[in-house]
């Protein structure tokens, strides 16, 4: 099957595709005209490196499992190097949620402090979009939302 019919039964690109080939997870044959085709095997392993991607595992770690990704991969035991390499991206994703909460609660005790302080700017919740309320010629809040604007 060609590139194409590949993306559309995996429900992927192209694109995405062809970089699963330059990473070695997948790979093709040139028919004459140059078009790559692929096996039928090859959409079983294309959904099998979908459903690791999905799972929170990067390409990387994704090809550390290239010797079962023409079988069952979701169905199969874990082998300990699957599960150790689950337990490392999932401390990784941990570290990344903990940095970003972090962030969000800096930022927000930050604006919180700034909107206290005299002169600080007109009172707003955190994450209000728009013109504060007390600011003149704002509009008091609505419950439908309001249509979008567009400059010309």
């Amino acid at each position: 099957m060609r590139i194409g019919e590949l993306a559309r039964a995996t429900g992927t690109t192209a694109r995405a595709l062809r970089h699963y080939e330059q990473q070695g997870l997948i790979s093709s044959t040139r028919a004459p005209n140059g078009y790559r085709e692929y096996d039928e095997g090859a959409a079983v392993r294309v959904r099998n490196i979908r459903h690791l991607l999905d799972a929170g595992l990067t390409l990387e770690d994704v090809a550390a499992f290239s010797a079962c990704l023409d079988g069952d991969v979701a169905g199969a035991p874990p082998s300990e190097r699957g599960l150790e390499i689950a337990r490392d991206r999932l401390a990784v994703l941990e570290a990344r949620i903990a940095a970003q909460t972090a962030a969000r609660d800096r930022l927000a005790a930050a604006l919180l402090r700034a909107e206290r302080r005299p002169g600080g700017g007109h009172r707003r919740r955190v994450g209000q979009r728009g013109p504060a309320p007390d600011t003149p010629g704002a509009a008091r809040p609505s419950t439908a939302p309001s249509p979008p604007t567009t400059t010309t």
